[in-house]
């Protein structure tokens, strides 16, 4: 791929870009409304912009891992080249990129958002799964949200590389990749189920966050 370090910029930049137009648009700003509307518009500008800051710094470290981190890791297990790594990851990027920003499209048009993907099982898992248990009701939608049809397009990219540049077994690489996307679904479940504000809180005001 020629001028590749160039176009890795590009994609960086753009996903940077999304993100920000994410924050500024107002996703995920929901808790700063009160400020806004006690009028103490000092205070919620300060904390709109300190927001933008902190969504800034996720993006790098989000976009970064995706892109070196995760191709150092497969460089390293699979025995790829890290040439090739890196490649295979900026397509995975730009689909998650590309995913993030049709969500952003879509809700902008709409006027809404919510916390489970369109493009996802999660709306699916939302209305059909109904347990007893509401903790399992909602470990099963957030794990079904992170298996989109976007996730199936990562898997076939990373698939082609990998089976490109290594000696395993193709249906063995299909394997290992579905399971790892798997377990990665479900880490980020087990974690959406944290309660993190309340932790936050707890911890910033000296209470007991257990």
């Amino acid at each position: 791929m020629r001028n590749f370090n160039r176009r890795l910029g590009w994609i960086l930049a753009l996903g940077v870009l999304v993100f920000a137009l994410r924050e500024i648009w107002g996703m995920n700003t929901a808790s700063l409304t009160p400020l806004f509307a006690a009028g103490m518009w000092d205070e919620y500008t300060l904390a709109r912009w300190t927001s933008l800051a902190g969504t800034l710094i996720w993006a790098g470290i989000y976009l970064a891992f995706h892109s070196y981190g995760v191709a150092f890791l497969f460089s390293k297990l699979t025995r790829m080249t890290w040439r090739a790594a890196i490649v295979m990851q900026s397509y995975v990027v730009s689909v998650l990129i590309i995913e993030k920003a049709l969500i952003f499209v879509l809700f902008a048009i709409f006027g809404y958002t919510t916390t489970l993907s369109m493009f996802s099982f999660g709306p699916m898992a939302a209305t059909f799964l109904e347990f007893p248990n509401q903790y399992v009701n909602h470990f099963l939608t957030y794990f079904f949200n992170q298996l989109t049809i976007f996730t199936a397009l990562i898997i076939a990219f990373q698939y082609r590389y990998v089976k490109s540049y290594t000696e395993f077994s193709p249906k063995l690489i299909l394997f290992i990749l579905i399971m790892i996307h798997l377990l990665v679904a479900l880490l980020i479940a087990s974690f959406s189920l944290l309660p993190l504000t309340d932790m936050l809180k707890g911890f910033i005001e000296g209470g007991d966050i257990i």
